[in-house]
């Protein structure tokens, strides 16, 4: 973690999306320990008040899979950040044929959509003070596919190819649009597929980190969220204007097989 020497971000603005909770609450806490004043933005107006009491920034409450709830935040107009970190998102595992075309849909609008929405609102005020940073929690299925993910694997997909473009729009402009793809993190969202996972697959809850989860990694372990935050607080820091339109792995070796 961050020591009390390292406020390098002081006088930045960080908003988090998702940051009430999993790996939006890890990076919130990295961000603010930098010296950045953080915004959380969840659609758990409690759970967002008390991350942000937790970091001593202030919180915003909203569905990001409603894009007009998205573009009723004010972005740009009341509410600014030098930073945004993407990072709210939900899963659902179900074979195509049975998958619900609605939640496929709620799933890209948050975890693409929203991305999109919440950069397209803040980057002119990064263009105009000459310096941003966009940061995608993306994930190793952004890069490689797991059956059953067709919601999640195509959105992450996405969300690469939105990254990359973002960084060739804002070159020359002082902002990085980067993203950062663990395996499965130590989360509520990984804890919460498990029972999902075990009934699609065949087999018990126990066996589910061992055979489905880890079953790819040379690193069998979960991934931490402190780990993730401390890579995006990484891609925040100084030292980084070149590093743009990159992803950056962190599965524990499942894509290097």
């Amino acid at each position: 973690m961050t020591g009390p020497g390292q406020r390098q971000l002081t006088g930045r603005t960080a908003l988090v999306s998702g940051g009430a909770s999993g790996i939006g609450r890890a990076v919130a806490g990295v961000l603010a320990a930098r010296g950045a004043r953080v915004v959380v933005l969840d659609v758990d107006e409690a759970a967002a008040r008390r991350a942000a009491e937790e970091v001593g920034g202030d919180y915003l409450v909203a569905d990001l899979s409603d894009g007009a709830a998205v573009d009723g935040l004010g972005l740009g107009q009341t509410v600014h950040a030098d930073i945004l970190v993407n990072s709210a998102g939900v899963q659902h595992v179900a074979p195509i044929e049975e998958f619900d075309p609605d939640r496929f849909g709620l799933i890209v609008r948050l975890m693409l959509e929203a991305p999109f929405r919440l950069t397209r609102g803040l980057l002119p005020g990064m263009y105009e003070r000459g310096w941003g940073r966009v940061v995608h929690v993306s994930s190793v299925h952004g890069h490689r596919a797991s059956p059953y993910k067709s919601a999640y694997v195509a959105a992450k997909h996405g969300l690469e190819g939105l990254s990359k473009v973002i960084a060739l729009e804002a070159a020359g402009k002082g902002v990085t649009s980067n993203t950062v793809c663990p395996g499965y993190v130590r989360t509520p969202l990984v804890e919460g597929q498990i029972s999902d996972q075990a009934r699609t697959h065949g087999v018990g809850e126990d066996e589910v980190l061992d055979e489905v989860l880890l079953a790819r990694t040379a690193v069998k372990r979960l991934v931490e969220p402190s780990e993730v935050a401390d890579l995006v607080g990484f891609l925040c820091g100084p030292g980084t204007d070149s590093i743009t339109g990159s992803s950056f792995l962190m599965d524990g070796g499942w894509s290097a097989a």
